[in-house]
This record gives structure tokens, C-alpha cells and sequence, in this order.
């Protein structure tokens, strides 16, 4: 079996955030930064947080990576003043975080708009020469007050919080004038007295330090806030050198787009070679090479926003422009033109068959060398000094390509030299396929990759540019069981997963894909409670379903019928008790690889025991996968239940070891898509209210007032008015998301259901107590980025209609209102106007059930999460 290495050895690897868009830290983080204070567990709370915006293995291995050199060394931040006038409490929020986690960060900030503003207000006119600030007496002695006063804001603003930091505005940079004569009193450092800014760590507090400079005689200098931080980082060497900016990193002049990374020894050249490489943006990339240049390997410069500095730091994908010197890449078509015994250590130490000694080096050597001499072709890739190598193969007469081994070290991880290297295999081949362990750590950054998947056995085989299985079977000896159904590479739909080069147009497939399709064996499922109006839905998208196929469908009342509406086989209805249950399931996967549980709550218990019953012992990858739609599972303390939510919880979801899952309720769904993204602006003195109408079909089959059209006509039916399950629901969830370790404390809220005239479909009316006052705008931003690419969110302006809805499979979240607010108002009514108004809508039974239902079990089966799932009747409503 064809198969790709190891990214790390032990499975340490490029773990790609394939869970929910992450919720930036200055969010997500801000609800515990403000809830509680510093104690003995915070810091593991904190962490845990983290893992909203990457995986837990790419946060534990930033975490290791920063906090393993000296607090001074980990990073210098420049600050400019537009970020303290506009964003103050977002950079005491980062900041507080870093802090919280163990870290120091070195802060050095400007203040030219406060002072440009100052200058006018007293009369002066700002001048320029060559850019930079003529600095005159007068001007300097303002620039003095106004650096004091916005160094003492946000020292201010980090005490507020609880973090200790030190006001540093002389004693660290010496300079000599740079040209009296032209600039006047503006400083060129000559000399930077660390010991200053190390006893500040020392006593535990965070050095802000403003850009001016002493001469040794004691006249003030001005000078660049840039040129003090690059300075500084000479002298202390850190890991990151980041700047601060409102506008999150660099721009690529042509497309408009943010540039991701830039890998300094491979693409500088050619970026200054770009038209729009011209002035201050040429000035500012050849002041960072300079300044790298001078740095150990192993720093690099972020150019990134403060609300999104956690993501850059803690996470392979990042936020902003990431910009580090790198190592050139190279591809060869010949052995003899590589380092074949620096390849050899690098695949005895992270390649799974030779490192086990299944195989060996000089055997793969031969293997490649004879592949060449039958006709066909090899490719090895890699950077300078040997940190990732991957190996392709094409045979002779084939156009697809095989990739054999990929293999990176944890260096070429953090220095996301490994997204690079599969950049020039994408360029090199159009059509890929290679195969991976069903239970291998980095199954997400393979499915980001690829434009299908087909698990065969334990592996799972990916491909991409391949439109017919049967160019790919013969390359892993495996049989398709029927056509493959093609799967045409999508356009990014999410977060990617990882950087890509700035200067190389990227492939169409990184990033999760959309409503793709997938084929290969099918997957037996067994449906227990057929007669609801969800299990109908689940019958009809599993007839669909390229890779799904029904073979138990269970109901007491409808045993021996045929199963309406499946049209793949004749199928009977059949009545299992739990006993029966369970003796199918000791049969393995080979009987039925996934039950789903449609039964009312309380019922599912007996049913689960007995699956359990039957697979102890058995390897999680060998057992059948449970979906629990009813709430039995939601509350799950145990952790072996996963809560099916994927755009809130995708991480826990993937691979067959989430064995176990509990599909949410329908009001909670929508609900928790309105809350979520709000939780780090929430005041949580003030609990956000929920008021919801759900068509009829929501009260089940069983005959009630509540699903009697006849009694709902012209009518509305409130009931549970107080502890609806869906309301201690979406407060559970919500907790885990906001603070892991809370649920003895979870998040309030207050929902009310009704019942309506209509059969299917819900609307939400969400009320959300603010801490701070946003603009409707503002808040419809923070749920476009939020739910971006997510192909069942669509975010619009207008407020969403019911009937619009209804038969969809995706929910709608928008009319975004906010209260006006007035220079006046203070106490209860500045309270009160703090305050969104948004609604939800979503068709109970598919989005909020039977449709969830297929998306979590695409994920946990290992193939695209859209597969099966039917793409919009109509056209959809743009995330504008």
C-alpha cells in the first residue's frame, strides 16, 4: 500500500484547524480575562481556551516553543498610535492573555497621529524630510507629554486587568543625532540598555517602553517606533518581531488580498521585482530582511492586528503576514543531485516503514532507480538544511502523480516550510493521490489538500485534479465498488488551514471544500426510529448519499412495511430491540459502520449500553460509530461523547475515534450559531434572551395541541416557558466554548419556545447584552468572519424569513439591529442601549437535525463533510 510518511514523528504534526472558524482570542479569551482573576489554574484554563483557535497540538507546541527561551527573548511588539487611540482595550486584552500564559512580551510604541494632532492644536505645522519627522524644540516637547500620556494608557489599561506592567519612557535606547542639521533633535541608536527591560521581567511586569532616545549627555532624541523595536530585537534576539497594525499584515497591491507569508531567501528577489513593491511597503520589507538577516534563523516578523496576535502566535495557519527568512526549496529529479545521507537520517527518524525497519533506505533507493529505468519518473523535495523532504512518483504511461513520503521535522512545522514544499508539489503535479492512515493525528491537513477521498480498510486514500476512480485504483490495489461520482476542486470555503507563498497563485483545494462528493465502499447505517418526521428526512438524504446505504431501518409500528422513500435496494422496516442491536454490532463494521439513534429522549440508553457491550475491547477504529439525536448524550461529563455542532466543535468530530455522537437539539442550533460569536463581546451580568417559534413537525408525531393544525390555526403556543433542555442546552455548550472549565458555572440564558401554524422551519429573535457599544456593522463583521466558508451558515443584513428557510440545509443568521445611543444617556439607559438584535432561522428537521446528523457523520467516517448534503434550491443568501 502506496503511502505518505508522517509529518512528525509521534505523531506531532500539522494539525489543521479543520474545527470551527476560529474565534480570535481577543473574542473568545476576553469572557475569562474578564470573569476571573488570576489563580492557580488559570493558566491551564487559558490554554485550554486556546484551543478555540488551533488544535491542541499546535497550541502545547507553540507554547513549548516560546516559553523554552529566556521571558526577554520571546517577543518585541511594536505598537503604533493609532492602535492605542482606536483599540486600546484589544491590546490590553492580547497582552493580559500573553501575560497569562507565562509570557513577556516587550511592548515599544509610537504616537504619531496623537501627536500630529496635538501639533495642530497648539499651532504647529508637522514637517517632514525624507519621512521622517523633523523634530524641532517645541515639537519635541509635546512629542514628550504625548508619548507619556499614551504610555501611561495602556499601562493603565493592563493593570485594569490585573497584568503588572512598567512604564518605560528613557533609559533604554542611547543615540547620537542621525543629521542635526536636516532632522533636527531625531536620534540614531547607537546602544540599548537591556538591563532596564530585564529587570521589568524580572519583577514580573511587562515593559512598555515609548521610541525615545537619550544622548549620553541626556538630550531627548526622537526616533522611529520601528527602528526602536528593530533595534531592541537586535540586541535580545527574540522569536517573534511583531508589528502592530490595524490592518492585519501586508496586501498584495494587484489582487488586494492579504499576503499570508514570506519566505525571505526564496521569494524576496522576485517581490521587489512587483509593480506595486514601490515606497513605503519596498522601505518596510527591506528594513525586515535587514533586520532578519542580522537574527538567528528562528525569528521571524508578524505584521498583524492585535485582535488577532494569538492566532498568528498559536496557530500553523495564522492571521496576519508572517515573514521569515526561510530556507531556499529545491526539486530534483535525480538522487545524485540531493544530500542522500542527510535524506536517509531525515526518513529513518520521521518515515513510519523505515524508521520501523520495515523497510530500509537503500531499498527505497533501488525501488526509485528502477522505476526510473522502467520508463517512469521520481521527484524528492525539500529545503536547505533538510527539515522536509517529500518524495513523488509518476510510472511510466500515467499522468497521475503518487505522493510516497512526506516527512517534516517540528522546525519545518513552525516555520510552516512544509505548506511551502506541497505548494511546488501542486505546482509540479496537477493530479495527486496519496494515502493516509484512517487514524493518523493530521488527517484534516490531508483533507484541506485534497478534492476527494475514498476510505479503503484502515487507510483513506486522497486525491486531487482526478475526476474518475479508476485512474486512482489501480495505483493503491484497490477495487471501486461502483463509479466514482467526480469531485471538481472547490474554491476555498473556510479558514485554511496553513500559509501559502505570496507570490504563487494557490490551488483551489486548500481550505475545506464544499459540497463535494465522494466515492468508494459504502457505509452500512442502521437507523433505530424511523417513524418521526426526522427519521424520514435522514432516509431520504441517505438514498442521495454517494457513500452512505440504509441496512437496518427500525420501527415498531411500521415493522414489515417497505421503507418509503429509499430507492437504492427493496428494504423492510424491521422492529430491533437493544439485545438485537448489539448482536449486530459484535459483528463489527462489516454489519453496520454507523446507528443512528432517532428516538425520544430518554430512550437511547439500552440501546447504547448494548453496542458498548458488544465492541468492549474491540479497537475504536473497528467500532461502529453511534449519532444520538436525542438529548440523552448533550450532557455528557465522561468525554467520550462528542456534541455534533461542527461549526462550533468541527476538532472533536474528525476521525473514527469520535465514536460517539450527540446531535443537537434544533433550538439550540440556531440559537447557539446567534450566540456564539458575541460571546467575547457579551456583558455577563446580563443574561441574553432567546425567543423562538418552531413549525409544528417540532412537536413530533404523537398527537397534542402543539402539532394540531386545527388548534394552531390563527394561533401561537408558548410552553416551557423556564429549563427548557434546550435552554440548559445551549448554555452548556456555549460554556465549553467560552470556559472549558466552567460547566459547575455555565453560561445563562434565558429562551422561551413557542409553536406555530407552520409545519417546518424556526425563528430565533436573539437579545444580547453588550459590554461595550457596537454598531450593527461592527457586529454584522464579527459574524462574517466568523462564519466564513462555513457552507450551512450563510450571514446576511436583512433579517431572514421562516418560509425562506424551510426545506434548506443551511441556517441563516442576520438582521442585525442595534439600539442608538445618545452623548446623554448614562445609567440604565446607556445599559440598555448597549445591546444586538439579530434572529436565526433554520428547517428543524434538516439543519437542526437529520441534516447535522450526515454533516457529523461525513466528519467522523473520514470524507468531505458536505458529501450527500443537497446544495441550495435557490440561490443563497450572500454573506455580504
Amino acid at each position: 500500500m502506496i503511502r505518505a510518511g508522517r509529518l512528525l514523528k509521534n505523531g506531532t504534526g500539522i494539525m489543521s484547524r479543520i474545527a470551527r472558524p476560529a474565534l480570535t482570542v481577543s473574542r473568545s479569551v476576553q469572557r475569562c480575562l474578564y470573569q476571573s482573576g488570576p489563580d492557580s489554574s488559570e493558566k491551564e484554563t487559558i490554554v485550554k481556551l486556546l484551543y478555540n483557535i488551533g488544535s491542541k497540538k499546535e497550541v502545547e507546541q507553540y507554547l513549548g516553543h516560546f516559553s523554552s527561551v529566556e521571558s526577554q527573548k520571546f517577543a518585541v511588539i511594536k505598537v503604533g498610535g493609532a492602535v492605542i487611540s482606536d483599540d486600546l482595550a484589544t491590546l490590553a486584552s492580547a497582552l493580559t492573555f500573553l501575560n497569562r500564559v507565562g509570557l513577556y512580551p516587550i511592548v515599544v510604541h509610537g504616537a504619531g497621529p496623537q501627536l500630529n494632532k496635538r501639533l495642530e492644536a497648539a499651532g504647529i505645522e508637522a514637517r517632514y524630510e525624507d519621512g521622517i519627522r523633523i523634530t524641532d524644540g517645541p515639537t519635541l516637547a509635546i512629542a514628550r507629554e504625548v508619548f507619556a500620556s499614551e504610555n501611561r494608557k495602556l499601562v493603565e489599561a493592563l493593570e485594569r486587568l490585573g497584568t503588572r506592567a512598567r512604564p518605560i519612557t528613557s533609559g533604554v535606547f542611547v543615540a547620537d543625532y542621525l543629521n542635526q542639521e536636516k532632522y533636527d533633535r531625531v536620534g540614531k541608536i547607537v546602544r540599548v540598555n537591556r538591563d532596564v527591560v530585564e529587570s521589568s521581567i524580572r519583577a514580573g511586569c511587562l515593559p512598555i517602553l515609548t521610541s525615545l532616545a537619550e544622548t549620553p549627555e541626556g538630550q531627548i532624541l526622537n526616533v522611529n517606533a520601528d527602528i526602536a523595536a528593530g533595534e531592541l530585537a537586535r540586541v535580545l534576539e527574540p522569536l517573534k518581531i511583531v508589528y502592530l497594525n490595524e490592518k492585519n499584515g501586508l496586501y498584495h497591491g494587484t489582487t488586494g488580498k492579504r499576503i499570508e507569508t514570506i519566505h525571505l531567501d526564496e521569494e524576496y528577489e522576485d517581490l521587489l521585482k512587483e509593480p506595486w513593491v514601490r515606497y513605503g511597503t519596498k522601505l518596510k520589507l527591506k528594513e525586515i530582511k535587514e533586520l532578519l538577516d542580522t537574527l538567528p534563523r528562528s525569528s521571524s516578523v508578524a505584521i498583524i492586528s492585535a485582535e488577532h496576535l494569538h492566532k498568528e502566535l498559536f496557530t500553523h495557519s495564522g492571521a496576519g503576514t508572517l515573514i521569515m527568512r526561510g530556507h531556499r526549496l529545491f526539486s530534483e529529479q535525480d538522487l545524485g543531485s540531493v544530500d542522500s545521507d542527510r535524506l536517509r537520517a531525515l526518513l529513518l527518524e520521521l518515515d513510519p516503514s523505515i524508521s520501523s525497519g520495515r523497510d530500509s533506505a537503500a531499498s527505497y533507493w533501488q525501488k526509485l532507480a528502477q522505476l526510473k529505468a522502467d520508463g517512469g519518473q521520481y521527484w524528492i523535495y525539500g529545503d536547505e538544511p533538510y527539515q522536509v523532504a517529500a518524495v513523488v512518483t509518476r510510472a511510466a504511461g500515467q499522468s497521475v502523480s503518487v505522493l510516497e513520503k512526506f516527512v517534516a521535522t517540528k522546525a519545518a512545522v513552525l516555520g510552516n516550510i512544509t505548506d511551502n514544499a506541497w505548494k511546488l508539489i501542486a505546482r509540479d503535479h496537477p493530479q495527486l493521490v496519496w494515502t493516509v492512515a484512517r487514524g493518523d493525528d493530521n488527517l484534516a491537513w490531508h483533507f484541506e489538500r485534497a478534492d476527494g477521498s475514498w476510505a479503503v480498510g484502515e487507510d483513506i486514500v486522497f486525491w486531487y485534479g482526478i475526476e474518475d476512480w479508476t485512474q486512482i485504483a489501480p495505483l493503491v490495489n484497490a477495487k471501486p465498488s461502483k463509479p466514482a461520482v467526480s469531485s471538481k476542486p472547490a474554491m476555498p470555503s473556510g479558514p485554511a488551514g496553513s500559509r501559502g507563498y505570496s507570490t504563487m497563485a494557490r490551488r483551489g483545494h486548500i481550505g475545506r471544500r464544499g459540497y463535494a462528493t465522494a466515492s468508494g465502499s459504502p457505509l452500512r447505517v442502521g437507523l433505530i426510529g424511523a417513524r418521526g418526521f426526522t427519521g424520514r428526512e435522514l432516509i431520504k438524504l441517505i438514498d442521495g448519499h454517494p457513500r452512505f446505504e440504509l441496512a437496518y431501518v427500525s420501527s415498531r409500528e411500521l415493522a414489515g412495511q417497505p421503507v418509503p422513500g429509499y430507492a437504492k435496494s427493496p428494504l423492510d422496516h424491521v422492529s430491533l430491540s437493544a439485545a438485537e442491536v448489539g448482536a449486530i454490532a459484535r459483528a463489527g463494521r462489516q454489519a453496520v459502520d454507523v446507528w443512528i439513534l432517532a428516538l425520544p429522549n430518554g430512550v437511547a440508553a439500552p440501546f447504547v449500553d448494548a453496542i458498548d457491550a458488544a465492541t468492549s475491547g474491540v479497537a475504536s477504529a473497528e467500532q461502529p460509530i453511534v449519532v444520538d439525536l436525542s438529548a440523552d448524550y448533550r450532557f455528557d461529563a465522561t468525554g467520550r461523547w462528542a456534541y455534533g455542532l461542527p461549526e462550533l466543535h468541527r476538532k472533536d468530530l474528525v476521525g473514527w475515534n469520535a465514536g460517539r455522537i450527540a446531535n443537537p437539539g434544533c433550538y439550540a442550533t440556531g440559537s447557539q450559531l446567534g450566540l456564539a460569536p458575541l460571546l467575547p463581546y457579551m456583558d455577563v451580568a446580563r443574561l441574553p434572551s432567546v425567543f423562538g417559534v418552531s413549525g409544528y413537525s417540532g412537536a413530533g408525531t404523537k398527537p397534542s395541541p402543539k402539532n394540531d393544525p386545527a388548534f394552531l390555526a390563527d394561533n401561537l403556543i408558548p410552553y416551557a416557558p423556564v429549563n427548557h433542555i434546550h435552554e440548559r442546552e445551549i448554555g452548556h455548550s456555549l460554556t465549553r466554548i467560552a470556559n472549558p472549565r466552567a460547566l459547575d458555572s455555565p453560561v445563562m440564558v434565558q429562551f422561551t419556545p413557542h409553536v406555530a401554524s407552520f409545519f417546518q422551519g424556526i425563528g430565533l429573535t436573539l437579545h444580547v447584552p453588550l459590554r461595550q457599544s457596537m454598531s450593527a456593522k461592527d457586529v454584522h463583521e464579527v459574524f462574517r468572519e466568523f462564519y466564513s466558508g462555513e457552507k450551512l451558515v450563510h450571514v446576511t443584513r436583512d433579517a431572514p424569513l421562516v418560509r425562506d428557510n424551510a426545506g434548506q440545509h443551511y441556517s441563516v443568521v442576520g438582521g442585525f439591529a442595534v439600539p442608538p445611543v445618545s452623548g446623554g444617556e448614562t445609567g440604565s439607559a446607556s445599559l440598555a442601549a448597549r445591546r444586538v438584535v439579530l434572529n436565526v432561522t433554520l428547517d428543524n428537521l434538516l439543519k437542526g437535525a437529520a441534516t447535522q446528523a450526515i454533516q457529523n457523520m461525513n466528519i467522523a467516517v473520514g470524507i468531505d463533510e458536505y458529501t450527500g448534503i443537497p446544495a441550495p434550491e435557490q440561490p443563497t443568501m450572500s454573506q455580504s
